[in-house]
């Protein structure tokens, strides 16, 4: 589990590429504080294990499904992703709740600068977007952030000056993809309700009877 509130930026050493996946090696300073193999990272919001440390750096493997998923098989040498270490218990809860399982990609189609912030406007399909409400969070490439506006085709964020200093945000230009995580509450909800068609879910009368 993860708050989405970046810590560091890493950038993308090698790839290491099999039939279907990946290995990535990533350098990287303070997120390799106090992590052992086994630990998980988030590299663009995605939650990866770490397969290996160095001295500068990690390895994490990539499977198909999250190639599939989200936009890490995008990534060259060079490239700057966000990290983020995984959160401990004592830890506050500066963003929100991220799982680093991202719900798909989205493109940016948009992006304007408001004074000192950016809009970023972001497409995406619609099974992405039914999860997103005005003022509620998403993370994207693994930053939380706030939702100022959503309709059935687009999602828009302001981007203040600290998180365009400290994640890789205005790295994307329009038409590269990012990585969206929804919060999770609503797939929840809409899975204790039944909304998919199926039969039982969360009733009036199973609340009563438990006494809600």
């Amino acid at each position: 589990m993860f708050t989405g509130i970046i810590e560091e930026i890493g950038k993308v050493k090698a790839i290491r590429r099999g039939s279907r996946s990946v290995v990535l090696d990533i350098e990287a300073v303070r997120v390799l504080e106090g992590t052992r193999v086994g630990d998980s990272i988030a590299t663009n919001g995605v939650c990866l294990t770490v397969t290996g440390i160095g001295g500068n750096g990690f390895s994490a493997d990539v499977m198909p499904e999250t190639l599939h998923r989200s936009n890490l098989g995008a990534l060259r040498p060079g490239d700057r992703v966000n990290l983020e270490r995984a959160l401990c218990l004592n830890s506050r809860l500066g963003g929100h709740l991220v799982a680093g399982h991202v719900d798909g990609v989205g493109t940016v189609s948009d992006r304007v600068q408001d004074d000192n912030a950016v809009w970023l406007t972001v497409a995406a399909a619609p099974e992405i977007l039914r999860y997103v409400i005005e003022k509620g969070s998403i993370a994207i490439d693994g930053v939380s952030l706030t939702v100022a506006y959503v309709d059935d085709a687009v999602l828009k964020v302001s981007v203040i000056p600290h998180t365009q200093e400290e994640t890789t945000l205005l790295d994307r230009r329009i038409g590269d993809r990012v990585n969206l995580e929804n919060d999770m509450v609503a797939k929840y909800v809409e899975k204790l309700m039944g909304a998919s068609g199926k039969q039982g879910g969360l009733t009036l009368e199973f609340l009563q009877a438990n006494g809600f």
